[in-house]
């Protein structure tokens, strides 16, 4: 066995205080270091990240069959982003699709099918601003962040959200923080706008082959919109709902401002990779570890009260669900900074204040459809 540097990565001796190599191996443009751990993770990383990094590598520490090995793969030069433009040209088809339900287009392959515009344009805004979110303090950061990944769905929505993709290491608590927490508040901003837009425009005309169907041949969809939407309905004077007169209902937008908060609630829960699971480990450190296993059974206990305490079997559903993801993300585990600097307190004070705005956003019961 040989511990000879290769020729593009660092060489062992760069960081044998904290990585006796034993070994290096090259398969294709990956480099191995096997080895053996002389520090604590983050002090590991901290010493040869920047040694990998300036040698155009990223790097990260696995076990592989009882052996430790720092995997080094190249930094790629961001090429042209054919996957993203793709799934986001589909995205804005399915959500043009969506969108003719809820503006009553019957003919989807006529222009009349542009109708539903408004609608892609606020669902489309309220998730690529938060996103744009992420992607900008992850530049700032200098973390490699990917541009976002729209997800389409024909469904009612028309999508299920979108990504971005972030790659090597999370340089202190600071980083995390930002990173995780710009795209919720730059997403609630966007679902403000919309859902101020949607109050404010004319509500929609219900056609007459709708107001005459018999109920039997019509899919009922009750939303049942959160805290911030009531009181942003309520600044302005502008009903979200027309219980009173079947024949129109609010705008679509409002529909769109619906979604960006569902999304925030869900991103917010602070577990795992998603952004509240960002938000409470950059928050707490080491101890979030005793608070992110607590989040799958407040989710498994929230779908057993509605179970027993009504007939929202789809809520329950989705809870369930959502447990079950929680479950995954706590055994998979959170982001670890190199540098675990507590925050200070403006950063703590920004974080509370995102988890009491997601709270405004959630409603045990979403949506009900029968």
């Amino acid at each position: 066995m040989s511990a000879d540097p290769p020729d593009a990565g660092p060489a062992p001796d760069a960081f044998s205080d904290v990585f006796r190599v034993y070994e290096v191996r090259r398969e294709g443009d990956t480099l191995h270091y096997y080895g053996a751990p002389l520090a604590d993770y983050q002090t590991l990383m901290r010493e040869v990240w920047p040694r990998f990094d300036q040698s155009g590598y990223d790097v990260e520490l696995e076990e592989r069959t009882g052996e430790y090995v720092l995997v080094a793969t190249p930094e790629r030069e961001p090429g042209f982003p054919t996957t993203n433009l793709v799934l986001f040209a589909l995205t804005v088809l399915s959500t043009l699709y969506a969108g003719t339900g809820w503006y009553y287009v019957q003919d989807v392959l006529s222009p009349e099918l542009l109708r539903a515009l408004p609608f892609t344009l606020g669902v489309l805004g309220v998730l690529g601003t938060h996103e744009l979110g992420h992607y900008v303090l992850s530049k700032y950061h200098d973390v490699d962040a990917s541009l976002p990944y729209f997800i389409p769905v024909p469904t009612l929505f028309g999508t299920m959200g979108a990504l971005i993709r972030m790659k090597g290491q999370i340089p202190d608590r600071d980083a995390l923080f930002d990173i995780g927490v710009a795209g919720p508040l730059a997403g609630l901003v966007a679902t403000t706008v919309v859902g101020a837009i949607g109050l404010l425009l004319p509500p929609l005309q219900v056609p007459d082959y709708i107001l005459n169907a018999p109920a039997s041949d019509l899919l009922t969809i009750e939303f049942h919109y959160p805290l911030l939407l009531h009181g942003l309905s309520w600044l302005l004077d502008a009903p979200l709902q027309y219980p009173n007169d079947p024949s129109v209902v609010a705008n679509p937008l409002v529909v769109a401002a619906w979604i960006g908060a569902f999304v925030t609630v869900l991103n917010l829960i602070p577990v795992g990779q998603l952004d509240g699971g960002h938000i409470l480990r950059a928050m707490l450190g080491p101890a979030h570890e005793r608070v992110a296993p607590l989040v799958p059974f407040a989710l498994f206990g929230l779908a057993g009260a509605l179970y027993v305490l009504t007939d929202a079997g789809q809520a329950v559903f989705l809870w369930v669900l959502w447990g079950f993801i929680a479950a995954y993300m706590v055994f998979r585990g959170s982001a670890v900074p190199l540098d675990d600097t507590p925050l200070d307190r403006n950063r703590i004070a920004v974080g509370a204040f995102t988890f009491v705005l997601g709270a405004l956003c959630f409603v045990p019961v979403p949506v009900t459809i029968g």
